[in-house]
């Protein structure tokens, strides 16, 4: 009764995680002892085979969701969509079960993953569509996006005098806030450069003008430009 689905008048549908997955399982053309075999092997990768046979009812919420997930995907279907997979996980399990998707992706699934987690989208996604008020705002590649929005800004750490710093960024490069004193003498600048075809020529005059450290795009999060696109600033 449980396996089609009817239940027993007065008693739950499903006594235990187990039976549910199975259900669902063989709801998706799966055989009994396919299914079994392969949800087993899912509960163990996800840590819960100890669940096996528990109640329903005695499960936590991740608990709870590790066995929707797995019943979600233990027949490997081509589309896969998920509405903020990772709530209510701590970090450990939210990345089990990052690692378990981007798995599922590698085998050939097309993943559609629903999100406000901003750090999700860097780790998880290819291409996005940021959506405020029911209007699409921006769309693309995750890397293509952060790597315009960051507009040719870097940060320099060097050592020096201002003055010289200045010089050899003076018509190529905008200073951006306050320089800072780091450990070990040197100083760290964020500046502007105007265009790409001068980044290399800001980087030689500083070679002539002071003792260059590093010199590091920053690549705005996506949290960042998140906010900036909303606002209309991007």
């Amino acid at each position: 009764a449980y396996e089609i689905g009817l239940g027993i008048p007065g008693e739950p549908l499903f006594r235990s995680g187990r039976e549910q997955a199975v259900f669902f399982a063989r709801m998706r053309g799966m055989g009994r002892f396919e299914a079994i075999d392969k949800l087993r092997k899912w509960f163990d990768r996800l840590g819960i085979i100890e669940w096996w046979d528990k109640k329903v009812e005695d499960l936590s919420k991740g608990m709870a969701q590790k066995v929707q997930f797995i019943a979600t995907v233990v027949h490997e279907p081509k589309l896969l969509i998920f509405d903020e997979p990772f709530s209510g996980f701590d970090p450990i399990n939210a990345d089990l079960l990052k690692q378990e998707i981007l798995g599922l992706r590698d085998r050939g699934a097309t993943v559609i993953f629903s999100t406000h987690n901003m750090e999700s989208v860097e780790e998880i996604c290819d291409d996005i569509t940021l959506i405020n008020k029911f209007h699409n705002i921006l769309s693309g590649s995750v890397e293509e996006i952060r790597r315009k929005a960051g507009g040719n800004t870097f940060q320099v750490l060097y050592r020096g005098t201002h003055e010289d710093f200045c010089a050899a960024v003076t018509g190529k490069a905008n200073l951006i806030g306050q320089s800072e004193g780091v450990i070990g003498g040197y100083t760290q600048q964020k500046i502007h450069i105007q265009s790409d075809d001068d980044v290399r020529e800001v980087i030689g005059s500083l070679n002539e003008k002071v003792r260059l450290r590093s010199f590091q795009e920053i690549i705005p999060s996506m949290n960042d430009i998140f906010i900036r696109a909303v606002n209309g600033t991007l």
